[in-house]
């Protein structure tokens, strides 16, 4: 699939926002230990990936209620779905200057979020959500090992842009959720 790069300007791949906090002094902190393992930026990509996806559950997966958003909480509560994963991924590959983008697929009638990290000239996506029995995702830049891959012959898509913010309408559906029973019943279905 060809991702289409939203904003021309690649910069605000590297911004920081409400959500993906990465001048957070949490984020920072975490950033700085994983970055001490090696000076190579695709190495610390891959640590910070492995980060998100196996310390931090999927809260779905730990029966966590709480509803995180912005990457410094999840960063704090070890907990988020996957648009928060995601957010936390992107603030810490952009404290490390990495460019990374947020993109989405929408999956059995429901968005699924996802990190697009740029390296070589090019993007490639990864799914932080987390692995689990049928689910065995992987740091790649030789093909995608995402979570899931749409089935595009029924009503699921694969939306090729690259957001340098959340979406709105997934932003919104956090931050409205007072618990994760109440944000299943709002998860967006498109976008």
């Amino acid at each position: 699939m060809e991702l289409i790069q939203q904003n021309p300007d690649l910069s605000a791949y590297l911004a920081a926002d409400e959500a993906v906090d990465h001048h957070h002094p949490r984020v920072r902190a975490i950033a700085q230990r994983l970055a001490r393992r090696s000076s190579d930026s695709y190495v610390y990509a891959q640590a910070a990936y492995e980060f998100v996806r196996d310390a931090i559950p999927h809260s779905h997966d730990a029966g966590d209620a709480r509803v995180t958003w912005r990457a410094s909480d999840v960063l704090e509560h070890r907990a988020g779905i996957c648009y928060a994963k995601s957010h936390a991924l992107a603030a810490l590959l952009r404290a490390e200057d990495i460019p990374a983008a947020l993109c989405y697929q929408r999956l059995d009638g429901v968005v699924h979020g996802l990190v697009a990290v740029r390296f070589r000239g090019a993007w490639h996506r990864q799914d932080a959500r987390g692995n689990k029995p049928g689910v065995d995702a992987r740091f790649s830049l030789d093909g995608e090992r995402l979570a899931w891959v749409p089935d595009l012959e029924s009503n699921d898509v694969d939306y090729p842009v690259l957001y340098d913010a959340p979406h709105p309408v997934v932003l919104r559906a956090l931050q409205q959720a007072p618990d994760r029973a109440h944000l299943w019943k709002t998860l967006p279905d498109a976008l």
